[in-house]
């Protein structure tokens, strides 16, 4: 289900589609509600073997799979989305664990995490940001494109205050923006009217 609504997006957006990925809220009693796994290990295994099915079937060749959690007899997915060799996966990666970042680059973008010592979450600073993408470029084999995503808000209105916020980051290695507008209080209306505005620029 999930390969074929990206697959969708992929063909109506003519190749923008870009599927951001992660292990879920791990406190969020609601998992277990509904039977879904809990455990930190066990869905980080069932995320891969997931990523794995969805590279498989969006290469639009037979294909089949075999893994601890899921099964999948031979089947040809048709038609495979527009960007090749899949949609772009961005991945949480949760900063400094190795487990996590090796898994974030296997893929094509890292959306980041810094965790504490006792497994807290850490304000992320640029020179994290900066440490991040020179263990990236030390650790991936691939050549393929890679992105580092941060977010933030910025004032639409005002583009110098805008570029002075995004600058710092885009400086350490970012190499995208996400406009984090989790609220809006007059609804739609808010995130047209920045959309609107447009992104930040630093140039």
């Amino acid at each position: 289900k999930l390969a074929r609504e990206v697959a969708t997006l992929d063909q109506l957006s003519k190749g923008r589609m870009v599927l951001p990925v992660g292990l879920g809220a791990l406190d969020d009693a609601g998992f277990a509600k509904v039977g879904e796994a809990t455990d930190r290990k066990i869905r980080a295994q069932m995320l891969d073997e997931g990523l794995a099915i969805l590279a498989g079937l969006w290469s639009g060749r037979p294909f089949s799979y075999e893994g601890e959690y899921y099964h999948m007899e031979e089947m040809t997915f048709l038609p495979p989305p527009v960007q090749s060799p899949r949609v772009p996966i961005w991945v949480v990666g949760a900063w400094p664990r190795k487990k996590s970042m090796r898994r974030v680059l296997r893929w094509d973008g890292l959306l980041p995490n810094k965790l504490n010592d006792d497994g807290s979450f850490a304000e992320i600073t640029p020179a994290d940001i900066g440490e991040m993408k020179r263990f990236i470029d030390e650790q991936r084999s691939e050549t393929t494109p890679f992105d580092i995503i941060w977010e933030g808000r910025t004032p639409g209105e005002d583009r110098r205050k805008a570029a002075e916020i995004v600058r710092p980051w885009a400086e350490a290695g970012a190499t995208w923006w996400m406009e984090a507008m989790w609220t809006a209080p007059n609804g739609p209306d808010d995130v047209r009217k920045r959309v609107r505005q447009g992104p930040p620029r630093i140039a």
